[in-house]
This record gives structure tokens, sequence and C-alpha cells, in this order.
């Protein structure tokens, strides 16, 4: 009897992928847990690992193509796996029964569906629950509580259900309300996206599928620029101090296996501001017109890949030394560019630096990435003449031009002007990291 390897979840809110690898062929033998094949999601390329063993005897899906979590990825015959192949084969038998077994269960609410059919397919859709968003944890405590996971509304991010949510279902029948349903892009009013015209018509033109990162890009950035008004501030800061003490500790980075690079200087720099103004840690919650202070420093870092924008996270870094931020900001850059971060790797941050000074540029303004509340943009530093009021001449000096883009719902321009200047005066003076970090 053929076993289903059906797509598990594979990240917080992740619904889908596009498969960029199969990493077996039909007639392998493999092992529970052995990678199948390699998924593009939102940022990341996670590998797929068998929830069986067996031999392969077919593989539904083909590199390029879009899967969704609980889908049919493969099939087996089986290897002696006596544990996996009851639970397999009773899989594809739910289905079959679900229908009746659906209506009794939507008798009660008849009444109310009989006026917007449309939830129905929902629970059809899901079969077994498998593509339903919850943990196995979670799939695990619905069934003791005897609570069916296509009723509940789950109060996570792109709706994914949590224990509280069933937990909270079980008790009152109904989900609890949740802010970060806020999270989902939702298109405004009125506002329609129009088709695009027959290019064709004009001359040769070739298309390409987005890519996962892409796509969750446009996704991300269509939430912000439409959530989120967004003013900037720029400022400017002499690195000569800065840039002395980095050449002066570089080689006891290079003993530790790391190199000191502005950015990793920044990044302690920027925990220290943070510590001194806690908005600009915050988030904002509009459903309970509340603002979420964090007692965390985790600080995402724009990296420019051949594959689009990534953003690890580095975390605590007010509790880490600038060799070890700079070993951490290293590692994670060699991991975006090998497409080889995982969800967890970009999830958490409280606010985000992107440094585009390696590639050039005066200035630039940013996108907040909420739920942050603000985003620091450096660019590339140049030398100037600045006027030195003591010798009453021009001294020519490296000035790093920064600009910061927040959040004007929670931060008023004098806050973002005090944080930027703040920044500034540290980079100028470094031994402010140790007075305020």
């Amino acid at each position: 009897m053929a076993t289903e390897v059906k797509l598990p979840e594979v990240g917080e809110g992740i619904d889908s992928g596009t498969v960029v690898g199969i990493l077996v062929s039909v007639g392998d033998t493999i092992e529970v847990d052995q990678p199948l094949l390699e998924l593009e999601t939102d940022k990341a390329v996670v590998e797929v690992p068998s929830s069986a063993a067996g031999t392969v005897k077919e593989i539904l899906v083909s590199e390029s193509e879009e899967a969704q979590i609980g889908q049919v990825i493969v099939t087996l015959d089986e290897a002696g796996s006596a544990a996996s192949a009851p639970a397999a084969a009773s899989e594809p038998d739910e289905p079959k029964q679900e229908e009746p077994k659906q209506e009794s269960k939507a008798e009660p609410a008849k009444p109310a569906a009989s006026s917007a059919p449309t939830p129905t397919p929902t629970p059809a859709n899901d079969g077994d629950g498998s593509s339903i968003p919850a943990a196995p944890s979670v799939r695990r405590l619905a069934r003791e509580l005897g609570v069916n996971l296509a009723d509940v509304a789950g109060s996570g991010v792109l709706g994914r259900i949590s224990a509280a949510d069933v937990k909270q279902f079980a008790e009152t029948g109904s989900a609890r309300p949740q802010p970060q349903t806020s999270q989902a892009p939702a298109p405004a009013a009125g506002v329609s996206i129009p088709q695009l015209p027959d290019f064709g018509k004009f001359g040769e033109v070739e298309r390409e599928p987005m890519s996962g990162i892409r796509k969750a890009t446009v996704k991300q950035m269509a939430l912000a620029w439409s959530t989120v008004p967004m003013v900037t501030n720029f400022d400017k800061a002499d690195l000569t101090q800065l840039e002395t003490l980095r050449k002066q500790y570089q080689p006891h980075a290079e003993a530790e296996g790391a190199k000191i690079t502005p950015t990793a200087m920044l990044l302690k720099i920027t925990a220290a501001a943070l510590k001194r103004f806690p908005k600009f840690n915050a988030s904002l919650d509009v459903h309970n017109n509340e603002v979420v202070f964090k007692h965390y420093i985790n600080i995402g870092v724009a990296v420019d890949t051949p594959n689009g924008l990534l953003v690890p996270v580095i975390r605590d870094v007010n509790s880490k030394g600038i060799i070890t931020l700079a070993a951490e900001l290293g590692e994670f850059a060699q991991k975006a560019r090998d497409r080889k971060l995982s969800p967890d790797d970009m999830q958490g941050g409280n606010f985000s630096i992107s440094n585009l000074g390696g590639i050039g540029g005066t200035n630039f303004t940013p996108i907040v990435n909420t739920p942050e509340v603000a985003i620091l943009g450096v660019a590339r530093g140049s030398v100037e003449p600045i006027w030195n009021k003591q010798t009453e001449t021009f001294e020519p000096k490296m000035m790093l031009p920064l600009s910061l883009t927040y959040d004007h719902r929670l931060i008023d321009g004098a806050d973002a002007a005090r944080f930027l200047r703040f920044i500034c005066q540290t980079v100028e003076d470094p031994f402010l990291m140790s007075v305020f970090g």
C-alpha cells in the first residue's frame, strides 16, 4: 500500500512555497526525516523532510511549482515502517467520510450558513486539517479537547491558530479577539489594481514568475506603505574616531575569525540608542489602543543577495560585544547569500538597519518594516570640508550620511531628531556606547 507524504508546516504563517529543488528520484529508498525537496518560502529556502520511510513511487511536484501546505508531494511504497503506515493510510480515508460528517457538524449552523454558503468549502478543503495553519502540538490539543480546528478563528499572523485559541474556543465556543490580525494586508477601500496593458503589442517581451522572496517583498512593502504614515529625517556623523577604533581593533577581530565592519559597530550604537529611547523599540497595537514596549533588543540587518533583499535578525544586540556581533553578522550575510536562512533567522526584529554605503548614493529613504516603527538608512561616507570654530578653518572630515524613517503615528519629529542625533554623537564619540549601552 502506498503512503502519501504531505508538505508539512515549515514556518509561522507560511501556507505555500515554491519548489526550487527535488532531492530524491523515483525508486530511491528513503528514511524518516530524510530531505525530499527544497522549498522557497517567504525569504528562506528550507529542506522538507519525509514523514515516512519507504521507496519513492511517485513525485507529485516539479521544480518552480507552487506547493501548498498539506499537499501530497511524494508517494512511497512502504519499507516496513509499521508505525507510519496506519496513520498514513487512514488519512486518505478521512475525506471520503468527510461529506456526511460535515453535514452533521454543520447542522446547527444552517440558518446562518444559508445566506452565506461560502464558509462550507473551508473544512472540506482542509480534509484532515493538515492545511490549517496550526502547529502539531496545537492539533493534538484540539483533538484532546474535542475541538474542530476548522471552526477556530486563528489569532496569529495570517490566521495561524495557537494553543490559546483552541483553549478559548473549548471554553467559550468562540475565538478570542486578537490584535495581530492587522498584520494580514487588506486592500484599501475603493482601491483596485488595474490590469497591465498588452506590452507585446509594442515589442518583444519575456515573463518569469516571481520568486518567493520577491512575492514576500511585494506583500510586506505594500502592507507597510498602505498602513504606516512614514517620515524620514536626515543627519550626518563624523566617522573619524569610529574608523580609528575600527582599524585599531581589527586584528583582535581577525584573531577570532571575524571582521569588524561599520555595520557591526552601528549595531552596537543603535542598541544603545534603542535603550535610551524605548519608543523606537516598540510596536503599535491599534486594536487595543496600546503601545507594546519590548525589553529585548533584536535588530534586523538588510543583506543584498542575487535573489533579493533578505533581513536576518541579530538577537540581544545590547548584551553582545562588537566582535561577537561582527562574527554573527558575517555568518548571517553568508547564509543569506547561500539561501540557507531559516524562517526563524528573520523573525523577532524590533528595528532595522539598511546600509547601502558599499554600493553608493548620498542618501535614501528606507521603508519601515511593520510592525517595527523605525529603520536606519546608511549611505556612503565622503570627505567634506567641516568648519572648526576653534581654529576658524575648514578641515577635511569623513562624513557619514544617515537617514531615519519612522512611523509618525507613534514617533514625533522631535523624538526622531533626538534619536538620530544621539546615533551621530555616538559615532563621533564611541565611548557613549559604554555610557548608555
